[in-house]
């Protein structure tokens, strides 16, 4: 089978630059090792342990795309404010969606609400699904690419766009190079219910192992729940998981100062490790990364899939144009100009979490005294605060045509 373009992995990412090159006239398939098949959606039901917090920027290009009804639909989570603190000290920052004249800072959404929101549209669409179709080999043949599956199917593209995550099978069988790290935590993601309400805040305390975030969820009437993200050692983290519900719950609101009270029930926990990944390249001549299969950074706040997101869109943009130019789109000169617009907005992004996870690890006294100092000072900076929430709406810099008011 041939198509113009193949997209491999169905993940948010990749249904997200499918659905914007729908209208394209191109012939392009995702293929993915899933079903790819949208469950009705329970209301009742618990809340998935992995979730994302979307951007102003993200629920735009969700927008633009006939996606965000969906997600609406299902559930999701609005937060117009966020709590930050040092558990080592005395400093700390509280940003507000107000000090911009937002209504909000972001959605805490279930990753499966938005990737069934999205598989919604794909199926509505012309593009076309391959299922359970996993990646076994990749070669070049000619100016094409010639993937093989698991079931021996051959199929052969002139573009190919890894969206398949941080384990990429593509960027693998390509061998596109990486620079990687391990950060030597692991993060535990779980729901928890509280004592006390959110506020609809977003709460962070860095602790001497790690940041620990609670993500306001809506849930029943009369019931406060949360997201947790829990960054910690690697031995930390065998032992919390290892703890019965009530045992980790205690611990959990021990070390978040009991904010919200006590912490009242825990959900199914996943546990995480965490790693730095970064491709020494976006492209090459047929093939571009996208999402985690270019960068993975640390979920500090919780900017990974934000990044994904603008990804897709700003591909999409130079696809787009480039065809209405008549160029070749496999022409790594024309790729060359999506990695161009992207990697620098990543790489900074990327230095800036590196920056703050390093600086709150820190045990000198006089980095301490520091970090503590420089929170409470931009605290009392209105316009230094603003432009943090600027920037964490993702509205600032090179937007992509899908990510413009």
């Amino acid at each position: 089978m041939d198509a113009d373009l193949i997209i491999v992995g169905a993940g948010m990412v990749g249904s997200t630059l499918a659905l914007a090159l729908k209208d394209s006239g191109l012939n392009i398939l995702v293929l993915d090792g899933g079903p790819l098949s949208v469950q009705p959606f329970d209301h009742d039901a618990s809340f998935e342990p992995r979730v994302s917090a979307l951007s102003a920027a993200s629920q735009r290009v969700l927008e633009r795309l006939d996606v965000w009804p969906g997600v609406v639909a299902r559930r999701s989570s609005p937060y117009g404010e966020m709590q930050v603190w040092d558990g080592s000290g005395t400093g700390q920052i509280h940003f507000n969606a107000a000090s911009v004249h937002a209504d909000t800072l972001g959605h805490i959404i279930e990753n499966r609400v938005v990737q069934d929101a999205l598989l919604e549209r794909l199926h509505d669409s012309d593009v076309g699904l391959m299922a359970n179709a996993r990646l076994e080999q990749l070669r070049r043949s000619g100016d094409d690419w010639l993937l093989t599956l698991n079931d021996g199917r051959q199929l052969r593209t002139r573009l190919l766009v890894a969206a398949d995550g941080a384990n990429s099978a593509v960027r693998r069988l390509a061998g596109c190079a990486t620079r990687e790290w391990d950060y030597l935590h692991h993060a535990i993601v779980t729901s928890v219910r509280c004592e006390r309400p959110h506020k609809a805040t977003a709460w962070q305390r860095f602790t001497d192992e790690g940041p620990l975030a609670f993500l306001p969820l809506v849930g029943a009437e009369g019931e406060h729940w949360c997201s947790i993200v829990w960054s910690t050692t690697p031995a930390r983290a065998e032992h919390l998981m290892a703890l019965d519900d009530d045992a980790f719950c205690a611990e959990l609101g021990v070390d978040f100062e009991h904010r919200l009270g006590k912490v009242l029930h825990a959900d199914r926990r996943l546990c995480i490790p965490l790693r730095q990944r970064h491709a020494k390249r976006y492209v090459e001549e047929g093939l571009a990364l996208i999402g985690d299969a270019a960068h993975t950074i640390h979920p500090l706040a919780g900017q990974g899939v934000n990044l994904g997101f603008l990804d897709a869109a700003v591909l999409a943009d130079v696809l787009l144009h480039a065809h209405e130019r008549g160029e070749n789109l496999a022409e790594e000169r024309v790729l060359s100009r999506f990695e161009r617009r992207r990697m620098p907005h990543n790489l900074a992004m990327m230095a800036a979490m590196e920056g703050f996870e390093r600086l709150f690890q820190a045990d000198p006294l006089p980095l301490r005294w520091l970090r503590n100092a420089g929170l409470n000072l931009v605290d009392d900076l209105p316009e230094a605060k603003a432009l943090f929430v600027r920037q964490a709406l993702g509205l600032t810099g090179d937007l992509p045509e899908l990510a413009r008011a």
